[in-house]
């Protein structure tokens, strides 16, 4: 019983990593689908989202709860900052320039927080609410982990609902592939792209929150997860929105299962399978080719 309790351990890992990753590759896939910009100080601004609910936790008394919108609004409106100061003039430039400025902000963003609080973890308490754990029969579940699976599944179902299924969404993808025709609809297609680059990036904020009570709150916490998001954005098909959903939450159970049967392969799977899918589908397994 014990050997599958720490399978079952192990699983419940790669579905908490699979959360953070789904949210973040999430954002990514919506700002590259929609921007055609490869946002490399994603990590940072999931990072920047946690540490804003450590803030208005410890200095405005403001808990979790509500730290779940605000932070998000708070690091999207930083977000739409960039965009509007910076991003908007690569706008028809190649994909590499859009890559050095958001790599460059990324490294300014995290030296600045790692200057004034180093590499250490503070912690940030788990709400009352969703302390303790429950017994499923299998194994303990803790209640937080669990609630992390479920929101985070949550919000990315809304998200490509959003999307997809939409008018708005339907708008937004119209406005990537033809501006001149949406503008001719009356549509202000600048303010509809900042609108999607701020909330690709309140996506990773608030699975910065999220990840803030598990992971504690850290500089380079985002450093951290940036090149294994990246991949999973490449296997699940650059801007697809289902494709880095589904891919995020396989790609943790996958990395979980690797840990329990052969911890050494667990840091490099991810990049491992990537490669295999590029070998086999080089626009990812739910991209479509120019």
């Amino acid at each position: 019983m014990d050997v599958y309790q720490a399978l079952y351990a192990q699983l419940l890992v790669g579905l908490i990593n699979g959360s953070f990753y789904a949210l973040l590759s999430l954002g990514l896939a919506v700002i590259f689908g929609m921007l055609n910009i490869i946002n490399f100080a994603h990590g940072a601004l999931y990072m920047m989202g946690a540490f804003v609910a450590y803030f208005l936790l410890n200095l405005a008394g403001i808990n979790y709860w509500w730290a779940l919108i605000l932070a998000p609004v708070i690091v999207g409106g930083f977000g739409i900052l960039l965009e509007r100061t910076m991003l908007q003039w690569l706008t028809g430039l190649d994909h590499l320039y859009g890559l050095l400025l958001t790599f460059g902000l990324a490294l300014i963003i995290q030296g600045v927080f790692q200057n004034y609080f180093g590499s250490s973890g503070l912690p940030y308490a788990i709400p009352d609410i969703l302390k303790g754990g429950v017994d499923v029969g299998f194994m303990f579940l803790p209640i937080y982990r669990g609630w992390v699976v479920i929101f985070s599944l949550i919000i990315c179902i809304a998200t490509w609902y959003l999307i997809e299924r939409t008018r708005l969404g339907a708008n937004l993808r119209a406005a990537t592939e033809n501006p001149t025709l949406v503008r001719a609809f009356g549509i202000n297609v600048p303010r509809m792209i900042t609108l999607t680059y701020g909330l690709g990036v309140g996506l990773a904020a608030l699975a910065g929150v999220l990840s803030a009570p598990i992971n504690q709150v850290r500089p380079l916490m985002g450093a951290d997860l940036i090149i294994v998001v990246f991949a999973v954005v490449v296997i699940g098909g650059m801007g697809s929105i289902m494709g880095s959903i589904i891919t995020g939450f396989a790609l943790g159970v996958i990395e979980g299962l690797t840990k329990y049967f052969y911890p050494e392969a667990s840091n490099t799977v991810v990049f491992v399978l990537m490669v295999l899918v590029l070998l086999v589908k080089p626009t990812g397994l739910t991209g479509r080719a120019n």
